[in-house]
């Protein structure tokens, strides 16, 4: 195990993580104890983006949702203790199976609760099948984590690219939008997101343009938005993320797409960070999806209130989601005494979610949390009535009605 390299990554939760008193385990606790608890901590690890063209949205300030969770928890499930440890997979992902690999053979991780990226997630949740252990997905999209790669102890939670194609896609077509050309990340993410799009798009009996694939990170997106503009697409659908998202939009301000009204931009993957980076100004009228929004209702506004002290910045549905999921991830263990794999997928499968994320929220046999999703507009800067009041909720789509139906679900785990 690398130690110097572990070191750095805890570094920036190092005060919030600092070694608690170890407690006394019951009787009781020890002999529903199983085989795998042995070390008398519970040790989460974050696979996260911590300075790359995700960092903003799936970086640290995941990290930082999920130690508020571990502390609110108390800082010990069971007398047991609770320990964080994350890392920056850059990206890359042998990285991201390499110290996956290396938390679950050496570093006693009992489960690994977020991986950002797709591309990453994907190798991840392949050591986590050989290893069995628990893997939780809040950052990445790509919709085979719970189709052909859907594992039994894999959990997608926040969000995935077929809700957020069918929510905003739907949307769309139905103003209109019948004719779309993409501009997609050349990742795993943005093929799925694309695809799920078009489907969207195609069953509404609207027509598929075109489309340009573009390097993640790409340092000009001039092209990528003329090669758009000339298809005379009604939509341009962006079907990438992060900085990528951002300086897709800037690119298509600068050259006027919105501006005769002729065009329209789709974020089919758009967080509250991104508007915030992007500006009112140029932002207004974009039409998205999301799991969450800091302002829905006073249970998030709460919540969202003691994040933004931690972290000067509002949360977008990923950290909202890896907070969530580490509340059930630990209250599984409450419940059931033991941090087994099997014992604890199996109350996590069996339990109703209610929380200020979701509402009757439930995992499927493939590993998917269905719960709400939500369409917004962003507002103009007039309606904006303080700092991160960006949001106008057009509608609600119940979860049965966003996500994929498991009647159309390709896991090998989904009775059929």
């Amino acid at each position: 195990m690398n130690t110097k390299f572990t070191k750095l990554c805890r570094r920036p939760l190092a005060a919030a993580i600092a070694t608690l008193a170890l407690g006394g385990v019951s009787g009781a606790a020890v002999a529903q104890a199983k085989p795998g608890v042995s070390d008398d901590v519970v040790k989460i690890g974050l696979l996260l983006d911590l300075s790359g063209v995700y960092a903003d949205i799936a970086g640290q300030g995941t990290a930082t949702a999920v130690q508020m969770a571990i502390d609110d928890f108390g800082g010990k499930v069971n007398g047991k203790k609770i320990e964080l440890v994350f890392a920056d997979h850059n990206n890359k992902a042998d990285i991201a199976a390499a110290k996956a690999r290396e938390w679950f053979d050496t570093a006693k991780v009992d489960a690994v609760l977020d991986v950002a990226g797709s591309a990453t997630a994907l190798s991840a949740l392949e050591v986590a099948r050989a290893k069995h252990k628990i893997m939780f997905f809040n950052g990445p999209g790509v919709q085979r984590i719970t189709t052909d790669l859907c594992a039994p102890t894999a959990v997608h939670y926040a969000y995935d690219t077929y809700a957020l194609a069918n929510v905003t896609a739907k949307a769309m077509a139905k103003r209109g939008g019948d004719t779309w050309y993409f501009m997609t990340v050349d990742w795993a993410f943005g093929v799925s997101l694309q695809k799920a799009a078009e489907d969207v798009v195609k069953e509404a009996g609207g027509k598929v343009l075109g489309s340009v694939k573009h390097p993640s990170s790409a340092p000009d997106f001039s092209s990528y938005v003329l090669q758009a503009q000339a298809s005379g697409a009604k939509v341009i659908g962006l079907a990438n993320s992060g900085a990528d998202t951002v300086n897709s939009i800037k690119a298509a301000q600068e050259f006027g797409l919105m501006k005769s009204g002729k065009q329209k931009l789709a974020g089919l993957l758009l967080f509250i960070n991104d508007i915030h980076a992007i500006g009112l100004p140029t932002a207004q009228g974009l039409i998205l999806s999301e799991a969450f929004y800091w302002d829905l209702n006073p249970e998030t506004r709460a919540w969202s209130k003691r994040y933004f002290e931690k972290s000067k910045r509002m949360p977008n549905m990923i950290q909202a989601g890896a907070y969530s999921s580490t509340m059930q991830y630990l209250n599984a263990i409450k419940a059931t005494g033991t941090d087994d794999t099997d014992t604890v997928m199996k109350k996590l499968k069996s339990t109703p979610i209610n929380d200020f994320f979701a509402k009757n929220g439930k995992i499927r046999e493939d590993g998917r949390m269905v719960h709400d999703m939500y369409l917004f507009e962003v507002k103009k800067p007039s309606e904006s009535k303080s700092p991160w009041d960006y949001y106008k909720v057009l509608s609600t789509v119940p979860g049965d009605q966003a996500f994929m139906p498991l009647s159309k679900s390709t896991c090998p785990l989904v009775k059929k």
